[in-house]
C-alpha cells in the first residue's frame, strides 16, 4: 500500500477558483431544513408503494360473463395506507380508440392486516429487514389456483379465502378465515400442500408444523427446538432460513411441499415436505440491544453456516384427518454425501414430486452443484423404526444422489432463480432450463441435458463417496442466449416457459445495460431473441399463465411508474413473432414534483478499461460563471446497480432535493456494480475498498470537466452500508478530494461481517491478510485528516446486519488516534431506518452538516491543490 505522503507518477493540478466564483448554498435553520423535507416527503408518501405487484392472472375456465381474465396482486388503494389483497378484472374486447383504466375491487371485506399500532413480532420484524419491506399490511400471499385457495399472514396471524377456483369467480369482497391454533408465538411462512389444499404447513418457534384448515387438526412435524430461554443450549431449527441465507442468498424459507401426492396401499394420502434442518452450536452468538425499553436485554443471532436436508411424511384419510407423520434423514450424513458443502442456497421439487433437488455451494463459493435427490435415500428415523440396515436392504438399487450440473469459477457464482425442470420422458435423463454466468461471464439461458446413470454404489456406514461418485455426464447444452449483457436471474427473477410453443420468457439487458426489458425466445431453435417492451424505459413484467398477456411496471429518470397490460396478438403459427398491443392500465404516471429535474445520465471510458456510467442531478439554480458544490452519492458494492433508466424520484428524493438547493449531486457505478457480467463486478475480488474510489474520483473529474460547474474544493462523499464503508475509504485515501464524508452504518473491519457475504468476494482471512486489512477501514484511522467537522458517522443502534460493534470499533481507533468525529445514533433503528421520524432527523441531519461544513470558508484567492492517482 503507498504511504498517503507520497505521490504516484500520476498526478494532476487543479484549480480551485477563488471566492467570487464560488456558488454560496443558503443557509437555512434546523426548523427549515425540516419544512423543506417535510414537503418532499409529503410527495413522496403520496406514489410510494402504491403500485401493484405480485400478480396473479387466473382464466376462467367456464364461458360465464364477459372477462378473460381477473387478475390478483397485492396493492395500496387510494386513500389507503397497508397494502391489500386486490383484483382488477380484464375485459375480452376494448375500445382501442379509449383508455381504459382498470378499477381496483378489494378481495377482502373491511379486513385490518397491520397489526395494532403497526406492532410487529420480532420475527415478522427481522423478516422485513432481511426484505426490505417498506410497507405495511400484506406483504405476500400464496395461492393454489385449482381450488382458487388464498393464504396470507396478516396482523400477527394467518387467514384464508377463496375465489372459487376453475368453477368460476364467487363475488367479493369477502370476510377472510381466520387459522386459530395451539401454539405460542408467531406462524410464519404459511404455504398451501399442492397435493391437498386442506393442509398448510407454517413455521412456528423454529419448528416445523401442519394444520387442515377442513378439520382444525394441527400437528407439530418436528422437534428440534426446544423453546429454552438461553440461545446458546437451543441450537436447532427446521424449515427456518437462517440470516445469512436470507440476507446473502436471497432464500427466504427452509421447507418445500411436494407438489405430487402419493396413495397408501389402503388409499390413504402420503403428502411430502422436504425441510432444511440447522444446528448452529458451534456458530459465534451475536449480541445487538432489544428495541424494548423496558426489558433492558439484548436480542441475540448467529451467523450460521449450512444445515441438512429431510424429508417428512404425512399420511391422511380419506376424512382428511391426520394418520401419521414420519421424519426420514438421508442415509448418510449430508457432510459425508456431499463432503466440503457449505450452503444449500435453494432447494426444491421437480414438478412432477419425483425429485427433490438442491443447489449446494462450497465454502468459497466458486463451485456449485445441482442435485437430485430421490426421496427412498431418505431412511426413516425414530425410536420405534426398523434398524438402518433393514431400511437400505429395502432400498431399489440404484437410488442415489445425481449432480446433474456443476459450475466452477475463480470469481464467485452469484446465486440465481432460474431452474426448470421438464417432466422426465425417459427414467435415464432429464432436460432443464438454467442460467450459467461462470461459462461466458455473464448470465446467460442454457437447456441442458443430463444422463442419470446409477453408480452402483453399496450403502454403507462408513461409506466416504469421492468427489465425483455422483457427477452425471452432461448428454446436451444448447445455448438460448449469448452476448456480452445479462439474463436477469438474481433477486426474485423468473423465467415463464410455454411448453406448447417452444417458447421461454425472460428479463434482461440486450439493448442496454440501463434498462430491464421482457425478451422472448425459442429453446426448441434457439435463433431469434424478440423484445416484447418499448425501449426508453425500464420494465419489471409479469407473464399470464397461457402467455396471452403480459404487465410492465415500467418508468424512466423523467417518467413517474406506470403500469399497463399488454396484450400478445398475432398469428398463432409464428407465436415467437406476437406483437405486444396495448390492453389496459392499471395505474398511470403521478405527476413529479414541482421542483423535480430528472438527473442526466452519462457515461465515460474509465482507465480500467470499462465504460462506466453515471448520473448527474444539476443544480436547480445554476448561474453562469457560478461554481457549484457537489455531492457524490455512493454505494459501490457487488449486487446492486444504481444508475439505470428508472424513475429515481421515490428512493433518492433527497438527491433532487439536494439539487434544488444548489448542490450538484453524482452517482457513478463504478468496478463492483452488477448487470454488467462477472469480469466486471469481479474486479472486488480479494480487495474491497482497493478499486472502487479510483473510479468514482475518475468520474467525479470527468464531470467537472464536462459540465464546468462544479467546485472541486467542495465535494462531500455520502452512502450507507457498503457506500458508507466506501465513503470513509474516500476520505482515508483521498482526503484532498473529499472536504467531508457522511458514512451510514458502515461494514469498518471486515474480520466482523458475516462470512457468507464477506468470504464470497474477501476468501477467508488466512488466505487474504492483506485484503482484509486494506480493506478494514478502522485499521487506517491515521489516514484520515486532523481538521474538524470532516466525518459525520450515521448508525441504527439496534443494527444486525452491520452491527453497531463496527462503529463502535470505529470511534475507538479514533479516539486513541486523536482524530474528530461527529456521530448520530438512531436508538430504534436497524439497518434500515424505517421510522418516518427517524428517516426525517437523518434526511435533516445530512443537510445541515452539508450546508456548514462542505463550505470553504472566504476569503481564499485562487491557489491549487492535488488530485493524486494512487494504487492501494
Amino acid at each position: 500500500m503507498t504511504a498517503v505522503d507520497d505521490l504516484s507518477d500520476s498526478t494532476e493540478v487543479v484549480e480551485m477558483e477563488d471566492a467570487t466564483s464560488q456558488f454560496i448554498v443558503e443557509k437555512h435553520s434546523w426548523d427549515g431544513l425540516r419544512e423543506i423535507i417535510h414537503g418532499s416527503r409529503k410527495y413522496s408518501g403520496m406514489i410510494i408503494n402504491k403500485a401493484p405487484h405480485d400478480f396473479q392472472f387466473v382464466q376462467k375456465h367456464d364461458e360465464m360473463g364477459p372477462h378473460s381474465h381477473r387478475l390478483y396482486y397485492l396493492g395500496m388503494p387510494y386513500g389507503s395506507r397497508e397494502n391489500s389483497l386486490l383484483y382488477s378484472e380484464i375485459p375480452k374486447k376494448i375500445r382501442k380508440e379509449a383508455l381504459l383504466v382498470l378499477s381496483w375491487k378489494q378481495m377482502l371485506d373491511h379486513f385490518q392486516a397491520t397489526p395494532h399500532q403497526g406492532m410487529y413480532s420480532r420475527e415478522e420484524e427481522l423478516l422485513r429487514e432481511r426484505k426490505r419491506l417498506g410497507v405495511f399490511g400484506i406483504t405476500s400471499y400464496d395461492y393454489h389456483a385449482q381450488s382458487g385457495l388464498f393464504l396470507f399472514q396478516a396482523s400477527n396471524s394467518l387467514f384464508y379465502c377463496h375465489d372459487g377456483g376453475h368453477n368460476g369467480f364467487i363475488a367479493a369482497p369477502m370476510k377472510p378465515v381466520e387459522i386459530k391454533t395451539q401454539c405460542s408465538g408467531i406462524r410464519m411462512d404459511p404455504k398451501i400442500c399442492p397435493g391437498d389444499p386442506n393442509f398448510i404447513a407454517f413455521i412456528n418457534n423454529n419448528d416445523l408444523w401442519v394444520t387442515n384448515i377442513e378439520t382444525c387438526e394441527e400437528r407439530r412435524l418436528t422437534f428440534c427446538h426446544k423453546g429454552l430461554n438461553n440461545v446458546k443450549d437451543d441450537p436447532k431449527s427446521a424449515g427456518v432460513a437462517t440470516f445469512v441465507i436470507q440476507e446473502e442468498f436471497d432464500r427466504f424459507t427452509g421447507y418445500w411441499w411436494c407438489p405430487a401426492v402419493c396413495e397408501d396401499a389402503d388409499g390413504s394420502k402420503i403428502l411430502q415436505v422436504l425441510y432444511e434442518e440447522v444446528d448452529e452450536s458451534e456458530v459465534e452468538i451475536i449480541h445487538v440491544p432489544s428495541p424494548a425499553l423496558e426489558e433492558r436485554k439484548a436480542d441475540v443471532y448467529r451467523y450460521p453456516r449450512t444445515g441438512n436436508v429431510h424429508i417428512c411424511t404425512l399420511t391422511s384419510e380419506n376424512t382428511a384427518s391426520i394418520v401419521s407423520t414420519q421424519s426420514k434423514e438421508l442415509v448418510l450424513p449430508f457432510k459425508t454425501l456431499f463432503p466440503g458443502v457449505e450452503y444449500i442456497a435453494r432447494a426444491g421439487w421437480t414438478r412432477d414430486g419425483k425429485y427433490a433437488w438442491a443447489v449446494l455451494l462450497d465454502r468459497s463459493q466458486q463451485k456449485l452443484q445441482l442435485v437430485l435427490l430421490p426421496p427412498a435415500l431418505f431412511l426413516s428415523v425414530g425410536v420405534d423404526e426398523p434398524q438402518w440396515e433393514e431400511h437400505v436392504a429395502a432400498m431399489a438399487e440404484g437410488v442415489q444422489p445425481f449432480v446433474i450440473y456443476e459450475e466452477v469459477t475463480d470469481i464467485w457464482i452469484n446465486v440465481h432463480d432460474i431452474f426448470y425442470p421438464f417432466i422426465q420422458t425417459n427414467n435415464d435423463e432429464i432436460t432443464f432450463l438454467w442460467v450459467n454466468e461462470s461459462k461466458t461471464g455473464f448470465c446467460h439461458l442454457y437447456k441442458a441435458t443430463s444422463l442419470l446413470l446409477p453408480g452402483g454404489h453399496q450403502w454403507t456406514r462408513d461409506y466416504s463417496p469421492s468427489e465425483d461418485d455422483f457427477k452425471c455426464p452432461v448428454k446436451e447444452e444448447v445455448t438460448l442466449t449469448s452476448g456480452e449483457w445479462e439474463v436477469l436471474a438474481r433477486h426474485g427473477s423468473k423465467i415463464w416457459v410455454n411448453e406448447e410453443t417452444k417458447l421461454v420468457y425472460f428479463q434482461g439487458t440486450k439493448d442496454t445495460p440501463l434498462e430491464h426489458h421482457l425478451y422472448v425466445v425459442s429453446y426448441e431453435s434457439p435463433g431469434d431473441i424478440v423484445r416484447l417492451t418499448k425501449p426508453g424505459f425500464s420494465h419489471g413484467c409479469s407473464v399470464s399463465q397461457n402467455f396471452d398477456m403480459f404487465i410492465s411496471h415500467y418508468s424512466n429518470v423523467s417518467t413517474p411508474p406506470c403500469v399497463h397490460v399488454y396484450k400478445l396478438v398475432g398469428s398463432d403459427s409464428d407465436p415467437l413473432h406476437k406483437e405486444p398491443e396495448f390492453w389496459a392500465s392499471m395505474m398511470e404516471s403521478a405527476g413529479c414534483p414541482a421542483d423535480y429535474v430528472p438527473p442526466e445520465i452519462f457515461r465515460f471510458p474509465a482507465k480500467s478499461g470499462f465504460e462506466l456510467y453515471g448520473m448527474l442531478y444539476k443544480p436547480h439554480n445554476l448561474k453562469p460563471g457560478k461554481k457549484h458544490p457537489a455531492i457524490l452519492f455512493v454505494y459501490g458494492g457487488p449486487q446492486v446497480q444504481l444508475v439505470n433508466n428508472s424513475y429515481k424520484g421515490v428512493k433518492y428524493l433527497r438527491l433532487n432535493t439536494l439539487a434544488s438547493l444548489g448542490y450538484a449531486v453524482i452517482v457513478i457505478d463504478g468496478r463492483g456494480s452488477c448487470q454488467r457480467g462477472l469480469k466486471f463486478e469481479g474486479a472486488l475480488k480479494n480487495k474491497m475498498g482497493q478499486v472502487e474510489i479510483e473510479d468514482q474520483v475518475e468520474g467525479l473529474q470527468y464531470v467537472a470537466d464536462k459540465y464546468k460547474f462544479i467546485d472541486l474544493s467542495r465535494v462531500a462523499i455520502h452512502g450507507w452500508s457498503y457506500g458508507g464503508f466506501l465513503s470513509l475509504m474516500g476520505l482515508i485515501h483521498r482526503p484532498n478530494v473529499f472536504k467531508v464524508a457522511v458514512a451510514g452504518a458502515p461494514v469498518t473491519v471486515w474480520m466482523a461481517y458475516d462470512t457468507g457475504y464477506t468470504e464470497r468476494y474477501m476468501d477467508v482471512p488466512e488466505h487474504n491478510q492483506q485484503g482484509y486489512e486494506a480493506g478494514s477501514v478502522a485499521l487506517h484511522v491515521d489516514k484520515l485528516p486532523n481538521e474538524p467537522n470532516r466525518l459525520l458517522i450515521l448508525h441504527g443502534f439496534l443494527d444486525e446486519n452491520v452491527h453497531f460493534f463496527h462503529t463502535n470499533f470505529l470511534v475507538s481507533q479514533l479516539i486513541r488516534a486523536g482524530k474528530p468525529y461527529q456521530l448520530q445514533i438512531y436508538p430504534n433503528e436497524r439497518h434500515s431506518i424505517r421510522c418516518p421520524e427517524s428517516g426525517e432527523h437523518y434526511e435533516i441531519m445530512l443537510l445541515y452538516f452539508l450546508q456548514i461544513h462542505i463550505e470553504i470558508t472566504p476569503p481564499i484567492q485562487k491557489c491549487s491543490y492535488l488530485l493524486v492517482n494512487r494504487s492501494f
